[in-house]
């Protein structure tokens, strides 16, 4: 394969993207059946009332920064840099809190993660 087909990027470059009002999302690999995503956050939360419900399982890894993500249940994940959580399809869901002076840098994977046949997680258990 000739290096022409090679893209070099840095997960830290911000380039401009830091905006105090959005969060900033750039795919890296979308298809079909996977989503690999970069999140940058600066204080941004999920507006209130609101809920993920996901039809694909996600695993997301916080880089950089702190966050807290809080469960249909009430359950309250603190999260630090180097934290990962992987959050089964349909389990409801919340951003509560990013970090402001250090970026919040995430990687997430949406995608058909664990086989149906040996799914461990519920949404019921979050």
């Amino acid at each position: 394969m000739e290096e022409s087909f090679f893209i070099l990027k840095n997960i830290f470059n911000v380039g401009g993207i830091i905006n105090g009002d959005a969060e900033f999302f750039e795919d890296i690999v979308r298809t079909p059946e996977l989503l690999i995503e970069r999140i940058v956050s600066t204080g941004q939360v999920t507006p209130a009332g609101e809920w993920y419900d996901q039809a694909k399982d996600e695993w997301v890894i916080l880089v950089s920064g702190t966050a807290v993500i809080r469960f249909g249940t009430g359950t309250l994940v603190n999260l630090a840099s180097g934290d990962h959580l992987f959050i089964p399809a349909h389990c409801k869901h919340r951003v509560e809190e990013t970090s402001k002076s250090l970026p919040c840098f995430w990687i997430a994977i949406h995608g058909n993660l664990v086989s149906p046949a040996n799914r461990e997680f519920s949404s019921d258990n979050y």
